[in-house]
Order: C-alpha cells, then sequence, then structure tokens
C-alpha cells in the first residue's frame, strides 16, 4: 500500500507527515523505555523489524501510485503495542524509499500512517480483545495480522480518495474504487499473512517463551 513518491499533493503530504508525527515520538519514547527496563528483548524487537521489512518490500502492482503487498505489523503490535510498531514501521518505510524506491520521503507520513498507525492499532485491539475473552493466542494473531493488513489497506484507499475524488461519486466513490481494486490482490494476501504470522507466532511460543513472558506485562510497567 506504499504510496509512490510525489503522487500525493504537497499539503496532503504535509498534512499526513503531521498526522503520523505525534505517534513517531512517543513510539520512540516508549522502545527507549522497553529496551532500557528489558534490554533481554532486544533481539525480539529487531526481529519484528525485519518480518515488518520482509513482509512490505513483496510488494505487487495495483492501483496507479501505489501497491500491494503484506504488512507484517500485526505481529509487532501484538508483541510490543501500536506505538512501538509505528517506529519499526517509519524505519522500514524509510530504508524501503531511500534503498528500494518503495514509497517515497514526500509520501512517507501517508504510509507511516496507514501501514504504521492505522494498522498495527485495529491489529493491537482485536488481538488483545480476542486474548481478553479467552480465545487461543493462535486465533487471535491470525485475525489481528489479517484485519491489521486490511484496514491498511483501507486506509490507503481513502487518502487516494481524498487526493483524487471521483468526479461524481466524491471522495465516497473514489474510496470504494480504490477499494474494489486493491481488494483483487490485498484479501489473499491479508490472508496469507495472517496464516504465516500464526506460524511465527507459534516459533516463538516454543523458543522465545520467556520474552514473551516478559512483554505481557511491560505495557502495564512502562509508562
Amino acid at each position: 500500500m506504499h504510496i509512490m513518491e510525489g503522487y500525493l499533493p504537497a499539503s496532503h503530504a504535509v498534512g499526513w507527515g503531521l498526522a503520523s508525527a505525534p505517534f513517531v515520538a512517543y513510539g520512540a519514547y516508549r522502545i527507549k523505555r522497553v529496551v532500557r527496563a528489558h534490554p533481554e528483548v532486544k533481539m525480539l524487537l529487531a526481529a519484528s523489524g525485519a518480518y515488518v521489512f520482509i513482509l512490505s518490500a513483496l510488494k505487487l502492482p495495483s492501483v496507479t501510485g501505489s501497491c500491494s503487498h503484506p504488512t507484517g505489523t500485526g505481529l509487532a503490535a501484538a508483541l510490543f503495542g501500536p506505538f512501538v510498531t509505528t517506529v519499526l514501521s517509519a524505519i522500514v518505510l524509510l530504508f524501503q524509499a531511500l534503498l528500494l524506491a518503495h514509497g517515497g520521503l514526500t509520501t512517507l507520513g501517508a504510509n507511516i500512517f496507514s501501514m504504521g498507525i492505522v494498522g498495527p492499532f485495529l491489529a493491537y485491539g482485536i488481538f488483545k480483545g480476542m486474548r481478553g475473552i479467552g480465545l487461543v493466542s493462535a486465533f487471535a494473531i491470525f485475525m489481528a495480522a489479517t484485519l491489521g493488513d486490511l484496514a491498511t489497506y483501507a486506509m490507503t484507499s481513502l487518502q487516494l480518495a481524498i487526493a483524487f475524488p471521483d468526479a461524481v461519486g466524491g471522495i465516497g466513490g473514489a474510496t470504494a474504487k480504490f477499494l474494489g481494486v486493491f481488494a483483487i490482490t490485498q484479501v489473499p494476501l491479508a490472508i496469507s499473512e495472517g496464516l504465516l504470522t500464526v506460524v511465527v507466532w507459534n516459533l516463538l511460543s516454543k523458543y522465545s517463551s520467556g520474552e514473551l513472558a516478559v512483554l505481557q506485562n511491560v505495557e502495564r510497567r512502562i509508562a
């Protein structure tokens, strides 16, 4: 769902950047506090960032000015919370813009807002909500990763619609059109991401149970 360099009007690019900045700033603060209190989770944090980078780099052409791809942010959101995931996404998006020509610097704020804020916050809410009512973690992480991915593409569709409203249907009509085109590739990608994330979650539960136990209590102790 990366919007390519120069595709958004300048005012939109600045607006999305300003909207994303507070989330990135607070996320950086959260990372500093978490790592200071629990240095043993550094490797898991790095692995979560790598997961986001690898999955979000697997792009397929889609709507003009954008693309379809998994996001990988559902896993990080479940592990570290949405604010930390915002920072990981911002770092990934910056490197992809500079090294892979995937996304862009002028559209960095918009891409952070969709992939690093909307998707992770929804994924986090779904995961915590499902775990809170006693559903198994594998199903919770599947739904979180899948729906978080779809939320990202829905937000990108809205961003493009705001920038380029339909002549007849306006923003609503343009959003529906963008959603329809994205869905062809994004729905199967989101389901695939959900299944892969379950596999990774199960591996972490088996081989990194100590770190997962630490992270379960991080949010209550790190303010």
